[in-house]
């Protein structure tokens, strides 16, 4: 499966959703946050449906990306959310290293548990990846379980905030219900946040 779903993608490229810099309600401190596409979950109440499709959306090489995150000061971090991060595990591995090595941290959500991407069954690359992340969301969006506070970074109950790199371990403040809408400078908008969807409309 995992051979399938890369199966257009170049090597050294990833294929993404969007892309937005400094945020601050997608993890701790002002990031850079890459949605990544493709997601086989379909969850009922999903906040990026436009994210489940695996076809190709944007190409962009490990190292532009990089380049691109870099280039703003203000990006403490990144974060990797989607579409699902771990379908693209062992090239945001290597985007990751890059990135680590210039002193930024390193977060992803997953609707894979932990546990699912530590065993023999996990994406290609996972492994990879986890040894890259200060923190990782994982657990698949719940609706029933949806939760909608201001005191919680998880947005359904079954999820769970793991946090690697114990520098992180008190920096867990942002919020299920917080919104940030972000103006490009062609005019166009991207909404983010538990509570968002993302427009990338032109």
């Amino acid at each position: 499966m995992t051979q399938l779903i890369s199966a257009n993608i170049p090597a050294g490229y990833l294929n993404i959703m969007g892309y937005v810099d400094q945020s601050e309600v997608n993890g701790p401190g002002c990031r850079a946050v890459v949605w990544v596409q493709g997601c086989l979950r379909e969850c009922p109440g999903c906040f990026n449906p436009a994210s489940w499709s695996f076809e190709n959306n944007q190409l962009i090489s490990v190292e532009e990306l990089a380049e691109k995150i870099l280039s703003n000061p203000h990006n403490e971090g990144v974060t990797f959310s989607g579409g699902e991060p771990f379908w693209q595990a062992a090239t945001l591995a290597e985007l990751a290293k890059k990135l680590k090595a210039s002193g930024l941290s390193v977060m992803s959500f997953s609707g894979f548990t932990l546990e699912e991407l530590q065993s023999q069954k996990a994406p290609s690359g996972s492994k990879e990846l986890l040894e890259q992340l200060d923190i990782l969301i994982d657990g698949p969006y719940l609706e029933s379980l949806a939760i909608n506070c201001p005191d919680s970074p998880v947005s359904s109950r079954n999820q769970k905030v793991r946090v690697f790199n114990r520098d992180f371990q008190d920096k867990i403040t942002w919020a299920s219900d917080q919104i940030e809408i972000h103006i490009l400078k062609d005019g166009s908008r991207i909404v983010t946040g538990y509570r968002g969807h993302m427009d990338l409309s032109q």
